[in-house]
């Protein structure tokens, strides 16, 4: 299949677009390359003959119109957003008209393009969100997210997803076309943006700076590596149900605290410092307005229904992903010294 992939020069879009060429599909990137996109997470498939690369902006409805024309895809990954709580409580203005306009923008061409082809039934309109949408969860392991979990953000970033769902399903529902949904966890693993949760606790840790957590380090999050999350997302647009929604989950919960205790053990063994231990730079800092406690996925329908479920255990994963960024400091580095990248702490 050709797909096109907005979004493809981000952390999670990057390694939908690797595997999908991996897996022998045609590949349309379309990023608008705003700070958080690199061009190097797709060194290794930039000279494929399957791949093409589109700087265009989402809520560019005219560019987006000659785009679907001249590439014609069979399916659509739209994973360009904006994605940085911290970031979006600073400045909700851009997060609105990404994700809730640029989706608007990116349904309206789809749309076009697909009643101007003859609505072809191969066509897919794959919407990738998150689990914030559905707000805070209480610290009881039975209580988790499923597809029927009342939509109820508390961040501007999770609201302006929330708005994009709901596009999204209105787009089906009143113009038939063929959407499907997932929602998934929070992503980790290798070229994943250093301002973000894991990075900056592992580039302070490297750094000697301190390793800031928020509040007590008791929030819960569940961790999806992301290449297995590229892979469900490509089982979802083949052969998920239309109209349908996934949530997509690691089954990995672990507190702030721990998981930076283990990245912290992790780096202990692979890089020791000369004396103590990485752990020692822990610091709690001023929780997060509107933190949500807890986030955790029940993945039941995706497991049923298209047989998927994560390869990789929170402990595996974590160390992989400390040792790609051992391995590839220029990457980070360059990423690092771009105006306008903080030390932030991410969705975690």
């Amino acid at each position: 299949m050709k797909i096109l992939v907005t979004g493809g020069a981000g952390f999670i879009g990057s390694a939908v677009v690797r595997l999908a060429i991996a897996r022998g599909h045609q590949v349309v990137n379309l990023d608008a390359l705003t700070y958080a996109a690199c061009l190097e997470n797709l060194a290794s498939v930039a000279d494929a003959p399957g791949y093409a690369f589109e700087q265009v902006d989402i809520r560019d409805g005219a560019a987006l119109a000659q785009v679907f024309a001249s590439h014609k895809p069979d399916w659509v990954m739209h994973l360009a957003a904006e994605s940085h709580v911290d970031r979006s409580i600073d400045g909700p203005g851009v997060f609105i008209e990404t994700n809730v306009m640029g989706t608007y923008q990116m349904l309206a061409a789809a749309r076009q393009y697909w009643e101007d082809e003859g609505r072809p039934e191969t066509f897919r309109f794959h919407h990738i969100s998150t689990d914030e949408v559905f707000g805070s969860l209480p610290n009881d392991p039975k209580v988790k997210f499923t597809e029927d979990t009342a939509y109820d953000p508390r961040s501007p970033y999770s609201a302006s997803k929330a708005g994009s769902d709901h596009l999204v399903r209105a787009w089906h529902e009143t113009y038939g076309l063929p959407v499907v949904l997932t929602n998934c966890s929070n992503n980790y693993g290798p070229f994943h943006f250093p301002e973000k949760l894991i990075p900056v606790i592992i580039l302070n840790a490297l750094a000697g700076k301190p390793l800031p957590i928020y509040g007590d380090g008791s929030n819960i999050r569940d961790w999806l590596y992301v290449e297995d999350h590229a892979d469900a997302l490509l089982l979802v647009v083949e052969k998920g149900a239309l109209g349908r929604s996934y949530n997509i989950g690691g089954e990995n919960e672990r507190t702030n605290l721990q998981l930076v205790k283990t990245l912290c053990g992790i780096l202990d063994q692979k890089r020791p410092k000369d004396s103590g231990s990485y752990a020692d730079q822990i610091t709690f800092v001023t929780d997060r307005p509107g933190h949500d406690a807890r986030y955790a996925i029940d993945p039941s329908r995706i497991r049923n229904e298209l047989g998927w479920r994560p390869s990789v255990t929170v402990e595996e994963g974590l160390e992989k992903t400390v040792q790609w960024y051992l391995d590839n400091e220029p990457w980070w580095r360059a990423l690092q010294n771009r105006a306008g990248v903080g030390q932030r702490l991410g969705k975690g």
